[in-house]
């Protein structure tokens, strides 16, 4: 769990395009195999800490003719950003994908101290 140590807490959100393999012929569209994207996500402002993440598909377009494989994952969360990934595996085809986040965690105040 995470302990939130502060009544100044934030909520930041997204949605951001992952890739849109179909119109280049990307690998996520065409390849086959392990694949994995990952995108850069930079919060509005700093959190006091790195805050909780929470990632969901907002949109995908894959095409049906195998099974569907897929893992959205958050990594490298830090006060001030994070990395969404995106993998896939064997014959699955994506053509794109966008992904909703939301960043939840205490904020820093005017009157906390700062020591070095």
């Amino acid at each position: 769990m995470k302990r939130l140590e502060n009544h100044l807490i934030g909520i930041d959100q997204g949605d951001v395009p992952l890739f849109s393999d179909f119109e280049d012929g990307g690998e996520m569209w065409t390849g086959a195999g392990p694949r994995e994207r990952r995108r850069a996500i930079r919060f509005s402002e700093p959190f006091r800490a790195p805050p909780a993440v929470q990632v969901s598909i907002s949109l995908l377009d894959a095409d049906t003719d195998a099974a569907i494989r897929a893992e959205l994952t958050v990594d490298t969360i830090t006060p001030d950003g994070c990395e969404i990934v995106f993998r896939t595996w064997m014959n699955t085809r994506i053509a794109r994908i966008r992904v909703a986040w939301m960043a939840i965690g205490s904020l820093n105040h005017d009157d906390d101290w700062a020591i070095n």
